[in-house]
């Protein structure tokens, strides 16, 4: 059923009050989820647009792409206006007095997110792998239609990705990369790409930009035996000489067979990443012939890596601005 006007209306006038109310910049965070994030109430509504009607569902679009847009700008106004009060209460609070001696300067360390990159980019170099970048902004072919996405996929849809006009877009995953890699070379092909990529969620393990790393591997001989090798080699090197690996099957466009990989964590297993044999058809897209040539592909995030190495709750921690909170993690 479509939302009503009203239902929409009174949506936003709650939204609105609840953003006024928010007091502090983490609240503020906390109420735009509810309302914007993946699972928030104006995002459902997008999601149900599918099931109206033809000709309902331009106009019921617009209407509630209109109340986001405006509960986005009022998230906005709150964000700039807590901002400058703790402003004026940290130069009201914290004045100098110039008589004092000058305080010690500690030296600058590198960010965890550099130290775990860094000691994956060892682990590769090892093997043989090198490293590959691309664009930050990608085409919808090289994000989606290389890598053998459907029309109808649902990553796709506008609340799982940011669009630009013209049809360009903020990559979701590190993959496009693969495809400029292999595009225009021939096997042997050993590679890792990692990179900031960028979907529209927020939450204690989600943020909308993250950073993930993707490798591949094309030859004539590469099996999902293979596959298995590094990565347990490689959570290995992450994680310590204890840890295990488990593969749960699972589907991808772009990789078949395909499967979520967990690594164990005292007593527990966590989520990993995802791998697969690369699909025939992204392959072909690339110009490689799949007949001859098989590769394996897989990703994980390095945000995700860093919150379970140093025990972090929230992902937040990880882009704070405060050097206190990063000279602890």
């Amino acid at each position: 059923m479509a939302p009503g006007r009203s239902d929409l209306a009174g949506l936003e006038k709650q939204a609105r009050r609840e953003i006024g109310a928010a007091e502090t910049p983490q609240a503020l965070v906390e109420v735009r989820a509810r309302y914007l994030g993946r699972k928030g109430s104006i995002s459902g509504l997008l999601r149900s647009i599918g099931a109206l009607e033809p000709e309902a569902r331009a106009r019921v679009g617009q209407e509630v792409n209109a109340a986001r847009d405006r509960v986005e700008a009022w998230a906005g106004e709150r964000d700039a206006v807590l901002r400058e009060g703790r402003r004026e209460r940290q130069l009201r609070d914290h004045r100098l007095d110039a008589t004092l001696p000058g305080a010690a300067q500690s030296p600058g360390r590198l960010h965890a997110l550099t130290h775990v990159e860094r000691h994956m980019f060892e682990f590769f170099h090892g093997l043989g792998f090198s490293i590959e970048e691309g664009p930050e902004v990608e085409t919808d072919w090289h994000n989606f239609g290389a890598l053998n996405f459907p029309d109808d996929h649902p990553a796709r849809d506008m609340q799982d990705t940011f669009f630009f006009e013209g049809g360009q877009l903020l990559r979701t995953h590190t993959s496009p990369v693969q495809i400029r890699a292999m595009t225009g070379r021939q096997p042997p092909l050993r590679f890792i790409a990692p990179g900031k990529v960028y979907r529209p969620d927020l939450d204690a393990t989600h943020y909308p930009m993250f950073h993930q790393i993707e490798g591949f591997m094309v030859d004539e001989q590469v099996t999902f035996a293979d596959l298995k090798g590094v990565l347990h080699a490689f959570a290995r090197h992450v994680f310590g000489p204890e840890t295990r690996l488990r593969f749960r099957a699972h589907f991808f466009p772009f990789t078949e067979p395909s499967a979520e990989m967990d690594f164990s964590w005292g007593d527990s297993w966590l989520e990993w990443g995802g791998c697969g044999m690369i699909h025939p058809n992204v392959l072909a897209n690339c110009g490689i012939d799949p007949e001859r040539y098989q590769g394996f592909a897989f990703g994980m995030g390095i945000d995700r890596t860093a919150m379970d190495r140093y025990g972090l709750a929230n992902i937040s921690l990880l882009f704070s601005e405060d050097v206190r909170i990063l000279g602890q993690i």
